[in-house]
């Protein structure tokens, strides 16, 4: 039997007292109040309530390895990026890789793949598929169904594929960005739970009083925690916290302890703040983690305070994973599938043959995945539009990587790049290659730096180039998080030297692809308005 001594946090009942707590077999035998010198808080341990593993460029073993040390036991993972370059089999990858670490995954199956139809990507997941998905213990929920164009207009695979996770008992999350009134009720009344996609105060306490969960999301591009945290003191039985998408260089300094102690920081309670971050996930999701009750799973945290945070301990399943920030499990082997079947490009490619100037820009706003409409000029040089440097107007290019086609062409403003050019191979939803360049010599020099690789993120300067290669589904690397977080570091460094103002501009740049996300992004068919869901022209 296995004694663990400290401070108990009983969430439930906002009560802190010193005890000593029970193991045996993984399991808690009982906690029994004694007093004690001890001053480490013991509590449940916390849950990413939405993540996408791939985004953090690691393989879910490698996730695990630095999600621990934070505290985090438990992931509500949704894998819709891989499944969109290798369909269902790049789902039970990351099933199968996920289970030799102690950190618990708890996968959905991917609502929507691809994304939409305006875009190429790798693979299909039907209605049939998700029935299949479903029916397996190892996925919990229906992934975030972003087609919700497709929810108010009755599309009969989108009712499908809802009906299954129904027929399963199994919630449905949420994806629908500034939808209101008539067209969120008819969203939530389909059966969709959550949305984590909330970036204004007062569109997310409508959701609130539709019945549907909100999660504050605080990741390397998309941070609403600012405007969303204000609702937790009233809303915090229906609240949790949640990354979305988190770069490995971030996940090196923090997880969801990060929000907590931002949180506590505003003067809000902290048996609320706790509640969202480690108790309504798994009530919601019916996770096999364990809340630190008898008879429960053996899944606590032991903390320095309840401040900061700080982590001291992470047990799984009785065992201690993590200690003093560093986790007590190493690498597992793993495969590396791909799906990169394009040819290298040539500088001619990323010409635009147009007689007028004015032209359609996509607008990129830090820290966030909505982007504006804008309409401004660029600089045509012969019959060719090129970068207006000036007016910080770049050329940028999304290029099909699963068949060889024309390159994809537009402008966008706020990556301030000076010189040089930036490219990636993830590229949200369909993970096609997706770069921002100061000309089209260093467009073209990004892009086949990453087609060479067979997925990558870039920066390029003339003959200085460097590379973080994604070998896995072109996504992810095979490096731990440690390596992985200091290569991202040197790139995204270099990018800043190139100029960019961009906090994150590789998580940026990744959502700049994002047709579900309005308004205005580039697919590898073209020009895409997400307020009008349709094609535009690049010329006004």
């Amino acid at each position: 039997m296995k004694k663990i001594q400290g401070q108990f946090v009983d969430i439930e009942n906002k009560e802190i007292f010193s005890a000593e707590v029970y193991i045996t077999e993984g399991k808690i035998v009982s906690v029994e109040r004694k007093e004690h010198s001890i001053q480490n808080y013991i509590l449940p341990g916390f849950i990413d309530a939405h993540i996408h593993i791939e985004s953090s460029m690691l393989v879910p073993s490698e996730f695990a390895r630095l999600a621990v040390i934070h505290g985090t036991v438990g992931t509500i993972s949704d894998p819709h990026e891989i499944a969109n370059v290798l369909g269902k089999e790049g789902v039970y990858f990351m099933i199968e890789n996920g289970k030799k670490v102690p950190l618990k995954f708890h996968f959905g199956a991917p609502s929507c793949v691809p994304a939409t139809s305006f875009e190429t990507a790798g693979a299909i997941i039907d209605s049939d598929d998700i029935k299949e998905l479903l029916a397996s213990p190892d996925i919990n929920y229906l992934a975030e169904m972003m087609n919700y164009p497709g929810v108010l207009f009755d599309d009969e695979e989108v009712l499908k594929k809802i009906a299954w996770a129904q027929h399963f008992d199994k919630p449905v999350d949420g994806h629908a960005p500034g939808l209101r009134g008539d067209d969120a009720k008819k969203y939530v009344s389909a059966g969709i739970s959550t949305d984590h996609e909330c970036f204004t105060y007062d569109e997310a306490k409508e959701k609130l009083a539709l019945g549907m969960k909100i999660l504050i999301r605080e990741g390397s591009a998309a941070k609403n925690f600012e405007a969303l945290i204000d609702l937790l003191p009233e809303h915090y039985e229906n609240m949790m916290f949640c990354s979305d998408d988190k770069h490995p260089d971030d996940l090196v300094l923090g997880h969801i302890n990060q929000l907590c102690a931002r949180a506590v920081a505003k003067g809000i309670d902290v048996f609320k703040v706790l509640k969202a971050a480690c108790i309504n996930p798994v009530k919601h999701y019916n996770m096999n983690i364990g809340l630190l009750n008898e008879g429960d799973n053996a899944d606590f945290i032991v903390v320095e305070d309840l401040e900061n945070f700080s982590v001291l301990q992470t047990y799984i399943d009785g065992e201690l994973v993590a200690e003093n920030q560093k986790s007590n499990f190493g690498s597992v082997p793993f495969e590396t599938p791909n799906n990169f079947n394009v040819e290298p490009k040539v500088t001619s490619n990323f010409k635009i043959h147009e007689t007028t100037k004015n032209i359609r820009v996509i607008e990129v706003l830090d820290g966030q995945l909505i982007t504006n409409e804008i309409h401004s000029e660029a600089i045509l040089k012969g019959d060719n539009l090129i970068s207006n440097l000036e007016n910080d107007v770049l050329k940028m290019t999304v290029v099909n990587r699963y068949q060889n086609t024309k390159p994809a062409i537009a402008f966008i403003k706020n990556f301030g790049l000076k010189k040089g050019a930036i490219a990636s191979s993830v590229g949200h939803d369909s993970h096609n290659i997706i770069a921002v360049g100061t000309s089209d010599e260093e467009l073209s020099s990004a892009v086949n730096l990453i087609i060479e690789n067979k997925g990558g993120i870039c920066a390029v300067n003339g003959t200085t180039k460097k590379i973080l290669p994604l070998p896995i589904a072109g996504i992810m690397s095979d490096k731990n998080g440690w390596e992985a977080g200091k290569f991202y570091q040197e790139i995204d460094a270099m990018a800043k030297e190139l100029g960019c103002t961009l906090k994150a501009p590789f998580m940026s740049l990744s959502f700049m692809a994002l047709l579900v996300i309005p308004d205005l992004k580039l697919s590898d068919k073209g020009l895409f308005s997400g307020k009008k869901f349709e094609f535009v022209d690049l010329q006004l």
